[in-house]
């Protein structure tokens, strides 16, 4: 009784190698700098908190309390979070009298935040709906 060797659907089962194809996809390539640079804004993006205050951004600007408000953390928490997607210039802030508002830093950031939300939606449809309901019923 032998053993059946496990063929992934995923892989191939042969060694070949399209050279063209190879060369099209090198020349496609970012430069690195960019992919890293593009690589820490997801990773930023990747925290569930600052994924709200993004969300909550993409609507209207807001200041840190009402930010602090709708999300139930503390003010200290949101400017911390604020201050690091600041840094990565994912939101930009303005000042007015004593007030500092915030808002998205540009369109590319809500359009990013519209085609995840968007792809989560179409692949996870039942499963985020059972959710959102669950959620809403809280």
């Amino acid at each position: 009784m032998g053993i059946e060797p496990v063929v992934s659907s995923e892989a191939c089962q042969v060694h070949a190698i399209d050279l063209e194809r190879v060369r099209r996809a090198a020349r496609s390539m970012p430069p690195e700098a960019a992919l890293h640079h593009l690589a820490e804004t997801f990773a930023m993006m990747g925290d569930p908190t600052r994924l709200k205050i993004l969300h909550a951004l993409s609507t209207e600007e807001l200041c840190v309390c009402d930010l602090a408000a709708l999300l139930g953390l503390s003010v200290s928490a949101i400017s911390h979070q604020l201050r690091l997607l600041r840094g990565m210039r994912l939101v930009k802030s303005r000042r007015e009298g004593r007030l500092v508002y915030y808002s998205l830093d540009d369109h590319h950031i809500e359009t990013l935040m519209a085609q995840g939300m968007e792809h989560v939606f179409d692949r996870e449809a039942p499963a985020v709906a059972i959710a959102a309901a669950h959620d809403h019923e809280r």
